[in-house]
């Protein structure tokens, strides 16, 4: 009960769409920064920062938020949590990877007792350790040392955990899946990895994986599944698929948040509410970077 408690406290406190708003209108980053600063996130974001390190900053507000709230969480929660936050751990892993390949890295996300696996992960040497040390994990073998074979092997495995929670989480991880599956196949042009292959049968159905087309991925769809796709008329408008993926899961996280009671689901809705918070926050700070405007831009992505 109190950690229900405190995670309708913590969902109460993201900025909403207006505020958001108003942040993306700003005519400088310097100045959203200014507005950032008297809000919950102001107290990771410092003015004056770049705004990859201020998106950086977002994202680890609500990482912290996560793990205060693990405190107040028995062990079922606590490991409801950390499955949510295996997103922060694919990010540590990218910018790992990024070092590996002698390119810059942003700064660590710090996950406390939220971490999975990434102490080992932190400490490979190479790509080939660090497939070594996933698939002495729950992340499992990628299937290949590459830095695209792992970044898509510990997608599609944190998909198939996502899914495993059950709904709603079930129809985020298949939406998230369908639009992988998108951008891979159409927008790069490129096979699809084994790992987002089995994902693909498990979560889409057999056809999925070897759609030749994206107006035929949408058909091979179960229509359960069709969601992500719909006004999206070509690859390049996978844009308008991950604004819809963003938006359901807001609007289930507000859902489950008016329905639960002291159980999983206000965990699980308070945390989607939280996390499409700091994507639209994310956004707005990109605009704001860019001049401000055109507001347009903003609100067909937010």
């Amino acid at each position: 009960m109190a950690g229900c408690v405190r995670a309708r406290a913590l969902a109460r406190r993201r900025l909403g769409p207006a505020v958001a708003r108003q942040l993306a209108a700003s005519p400088s980053l310097a100045d959203a920064l200014q507005v950032l600063a008297a809000t919950p996130y102001g107290r990771r974001n410092q003015l004056g920062q770049a705004l990859p390190a201020a998106q950086h900053a977002i994202a680890g507000t609500v990482l912290w938020d996560l793990r205060v709230l693990a405190g107040w969480l028995p062990r079922d929660g606590v490991q409801l949590l950390r499955t949510l936050a295996g997103w922060f751990e694919l990010a540590n892993t990218d910018e790992l990877l990024a070092a590996m390949d002698g390119r810059p890295a942003a700064p660590e996300f710090r996950l406390g007792a939220l971490a999975t696996a990434w102490p080992r992960l932190r400490a490979a040497a190479s790509p080939a350790g660090l497939r070594a040390a996933l698939a002495a994990s729950p992340w499992r073998d990628p299937g290949g040392d590459t830095t695209l074979a792992i970044r898509l092997g510990m997608r599609a495995r944190w998909a198939a955990q996502i899914a495993s929670l059950g709904e709603p989480a079930r129809a985020w991880a298949t939406g998230a899946a369908v639009l992988l599956i998108a951008g891979e196949r159409f927008a790069a042009g490129r096979q699809l990895d084994p790992a987002l292959t089995q994902v693909a049968h498990q979560l889409l159905g057999p056809a999925a994986a070897s759609a030749p087309t994206l107006e035929g991925l949408a058909s091979s769809l179960p229509p359960h599944a069709r969601w992500p796709l719909a006004g999206v008329g070509s690859p390049a408008e996978l844009w308008r698929g991950e604004r819809s993926w963003w938006a359901r899961i807001e609007r289930d996280g507000g859902t489950l948040l008016a329905k639960s009671g002291t159980g999983s689901g206000t965990v699980l809705g308070a945390v989607a509410m939280m996390s499409a918070d700091a994507w639209r926050v994310s956004a707005a700070l990109e605009i704001a970077a860019r001049g401000g405007g055109p507001l347009e831009a903003y609100d067909a992505v937010a």
